[in-house]
């Protein structure tokens, strides 16, 4: 039996709305949008949920991956989940019962662009 995919509309990363801070100074958008983002990231659950995310098998998870290794219960892992994802970190693909987190693509090189002084594009080697 086939299963089907969905995928849900994710919100872009607010880190792509800034400049680096050393650039310009930032609009009161931009400053609303990157703390949105910060806190996000500012705990210590989150942050090992981005990187279980990166590091698990295809760069993919099931909340059912991530309730173990975080010693979480699977809705508390699901509402960080859902936080990173607002915060357009993550993007989440339905399939069939189960859904799957994916970091999205260079989304933390666009955060690490914004707090330093270089652009996302530009990155040292």
């Amino acid at each position: 039996m086939a299963t089907s995919r969905t995928l849900e509309p994710t919100p872009a990363p607010a880190t792509a709305c800034c400049a680096p801070l050393t650039g310009a100074p930032l609009s009161a958008e931009a400053a609303a949008a990157l703390a949105r983002t910060l806190k996000a990231v500012a705990d210590p659950a989150r942050l090992r949920l981005l990187s279980l995310i990166a590091t698990h098998e295809g760069a993919s998870a099931c909340v059912c991956d991530l309730t173990g290794p975080l010693g979480l219960s699977q809705p508390t892992v699901s509402h960080h989940l859902k936080v990173l994802t607002e915060a357009g970190l993550l993007t989440r693909e339905k399939r069939g019962t189960w859904a799957y987190f994916t970091l999205v693509p260079r989304a933390l090189d666009a955060l690490a662009a914004v707090l330093s002084s270089r652009t996302p594009g530009n990155a040292p080697a």
